[in-house]
């Protein structure tokens, strides 16, 4: 049976924006290579600094998010991680975490984080209110 590797959404995001500049500076290359149809030439380049911009966008907004984060010990490798949401996995050994007492115990999901599954959390709680009433 695999096992299922989980990844810390800070570092899925920064992994995002790292592959962004990347295709960006790849596509001005290809543009370097494209140098005798100038329009085409220009459109590569153009296409790859937005993408480098909106790279340096993405670590921007995960920058300000991670200061959001909350810093935690990991119980499995006992090295510091941030926690973003009610479930997240540690940037260093991939350990499943959650700081909601509810959710201990249970398969790890990420549907926890979403607010979705929060509204229909609370809806099943107002019901269960009214049929104690």
């Amino acid at each position: 049976m695999a096992q299922i590797v989980y990844s810390s959404k800070i570092n899925k995001i920064r992994s995002f924006a790292l592959i962004l500049v990347f295709a960006g500076i790849l596509l001005m290359y290809v543009g370097i290579l494209t140098k005798r149809i100038e329009w085409l030439m220009v459109t590569f380049f153009i296409l790859g600094v937005l993408m480098v911009v909106l790279s340096c966008a993405v670590y921007l907004w995960i920058g300000t998010l991670s200061l959001k984060a909350v810093p935690i010990v990991c119980p499995n490798c006992e090295k510091p991680t941030k926690m973003l949401g009610r479930v997240d996995a540690c940037m260093h050994c991939k350990e499943p975490l959650t700081l909601d007492k509810d959710l201990e115990g249970k398969a790890f999901d990420e549907k926890y984080n979403t607010r979705r599954y929060r509204k229909e959390l609370k809806a099943k709680e107002k019901e269960e209110q009214h049929n104690k009433s």
